[in-house]
């Protein structure tokens, strides 16, 4: 997303000096961030927080274009989805 490890890690409120390998660890998933964190990197990324959890890019893709929906949007694809 055009933005280094230790800037995003900063810009969520991680200290300068550990920011770029902490969020060497979560991208490499030899830790997992908790919930706050997660939601901190959402918000930063403007993604939803589901984002992180897909196993493919088409998945993510998807989560993020129905988290831009607005509420009748998305009743309106789960009609949708139902309805085949």
């Amino acid at each position: 997303m055009k933005i280094s490890q230790k800037d995003l890690g900063v810009k969520i409120g991680i200290d300068p000096s550990s920011a770029s390998g902490r969020m060497n660890h979560y991208e490499t998933g030899r830790h997992m961030p908790d919930l706050a964190t997660l939601k901190k990197l959402a918000k930063e990324l403007n993604v939803p927080v589901n984002y992180f959890f897909c196993e493919s890019q088409e998945s993510a893709t998807l989560a993020c274009l129905i988290d831009q929906l607005d509420e009748d949007g998305k009743l309106k694809l789960i009609e949708l989805l139902q309805s085949e």
